[in-house]
């Protein structure tokens, strides 16, 4: 059996280095580093498409060598699936936590909008790389992104058909993804500026709570 390690007790053990980062910061370092190179890549993909963005691209943009980025991604895809995952992850758990802390109906949707509107205003590049790029994905992983999706949209129909009793399954089904596509709108209608984003935020709620409100 190989002998315990030394520690800091033990005779003869090296002191602590004092210039060597704590574990937590380093844990904290490679976070950051990890989410800048989501951005990056989110932002890449978006501009130019999955296809022709290449890892040393992503470490390019953040400042490192392409080598590096397999320090946290094995590759590409690896990188798309967690662009597109991690969104509809957040976006699901947004959802629950508003459908479980406001009365159902027109009290949720409202949360429910504003929630997606901030999402949609803040993660143009995603929405974007979702729209062209999922299929880019293997398939059991486009799988998995696309139940989470549907998830989500399961939880918009539920309360669709609170305010709107008379609807069938379909039909609340059908307005989520419109009213959806509605927000999901910013790569196009909404310039990347914070000006324009807060300027558009009251108008790109209003417009979806008249899609959600409007009878059939």
């Amino acid at each position: 059996m190989p002998s315990a390690a030394p520690s800091a007790e033990t005779p003869g053990a090296a002191p602590p280095r004092a210039d060597t980062p704590a574990p937590t910061a380093r844990l904290a370092a490679k976070a950051r580093r990890r989410a800048d190179l989501l951005a990056a890549a989110a932002r890449l993909f978006a501009a130019s498409g999955f296809d022709a963005v290449r890892l040393e691209d992503i470490g390019a943009a953040c400042g490192i060598s392409g080598p590096a980025v397999y320090r946290h991604f094995a590759n590409k895809a690896a990188v798309l699936r967690e662009i597109l995952e991690t969104a509809s992850r957040d976006l699901l758990a947004g959802a629950l936590a508003t459908e479980g802390t406001q009365a159902p109906g027109e009290p949720v949707l409202r949360a429910l909008i504003a929630f997606h509107a901030d999402f949609a205003l803040e993660n143009r590049d995603v929405i974007r790389v979702q729209d062209r790029d999922l299929r880019a994905l293997p398939a059991a992983e486009r799988a998995e992104v696309t139940a989470t999706q549907r998830a989500y949209i399961d939880v918009w129909a539920r309360q669709l058909t609170a305010l709107h009793p008379d609807d069938d399954a379909a039909a609340a089904v059908f307005r989520a993804q419109a009213v959806l596509g509605l927000l999901n709108s910013t790569p196009r209608s909404v310039r990347r500026t914070p000006a324009d984003r807060a300027a558009r935020r009251a108008t790109l709620i209003a417009m979806a709570w008249a899609a959600v409100a409007a009878h059939a």
